[in-house]
């Protein structure tokens, strides 16, 4: 799960808020700023995960830093979609997406007949649980119950390191990105033995996407000297600050 506002100026997400939901005029000006309504709190095998509403959105928390909201999902849908884009013509490629988030890569992926299998790992209990009863079941619904969906309630990393599964494409949204990670322990999946990891689950010419806030030359490097050769990098626009990115590795054939 990854922040989703152009303010990300290479300093820790918990110091950007949110754009103001605009609400009805009030006494201090012509709007009010709606005041966030806590949906829910828990207190998770890896910290406080919160979610909450503010105006019409709805919000992910994680140990006080905001994480992601309903409020737009380009960048999510450009994930899905550069790596099916960056692979080749093989019918009905299998693709796993790191990270439940809100569920706009999980949505965006089931509305693409393409797509062979769908397998999502989500490794917070309380995301999970919001997405298949709360609140966030009404973005998720359909694409959940789609035939070719499979959600796997485990660490990212750990799944990578112990499954004999093979996938066509890894599409990995989990942090602010790879230089800016939620908890330390993500870490892992950016070194160089984590992105081996991500290669030995490749089948041939798969395709490794990886969502961040920012371009992160250092991490480009990285996917080179990891064993992929084809590397680049695409940009969604922001309304404030740097482009958000998805890196893509390509591995060979």
């Amino acid at each position: 799960m990854a922040s989703r506002y152009g303010t990300f100026e290479h300093t820790p997400r918990e110091l950007h808020d949110p754009p103001p939901v605009l609400g009805t005029p009030g006494p201090h000006g012509p709007y009010a700023v709606a005041a966030p309504e806590v949906l829910d709190r828990r207190d998770g095998p890896y910290g406080e995960v919160v979610l909450r509403r503010h105006g019409g959105l709805l919000q992910i928390i994680a140990n006080g830093c905001f994480l992601m909201d309903t409020s737009d999902g380009r960048s999510e849908r450009l994930l899905v979609d550069a790596a099916l884009d960056a692979l080749d013509d093989r019918p009905g490629p299998h693709v796993l997406i790191g990270g439940l988030g809100v569920g706009f890569s999980l949505a965006h992926a089931a509305a693409n007949s393409r797509w062979g299998r769908i397998t999502v790992v989500e490794r917070e209990p309380a995301v999970v649980d919001w997405h298949r009863e709360g609140p966030l079941s009404a973005l998720s619904r359909e694409a959940l119950a789609d035939p070719r969906t499979r959600l796997v309630e485990a660490d990212l990393l750990a799944l990578l390191g112990e499954t004999s599964d093979t996938y066509d494409a890894l599409c990995l949204d989990i942090d602010n990105g790879p230089d800016w990670t939620v908890t330390e322990d993500n870490e892992g999946l950016y070194s160089p033995a984590g992105l081996a990891s991500c290669a030995r689950a490749l089948r041939p010419g798969g395709v490794l996407a990886v969502w961040s806030a920012a371009a992160s030359p250092d991490f480009e490097e990285s996917l080179r000297n990891v064993g992929f050769p084809q590397v680049r990098t695409e940009e969604t626009p922001v309304a404030r600050g740097v482009p958000d990115v998805v890196h893509l590795g390509i591995r060979p054939g």
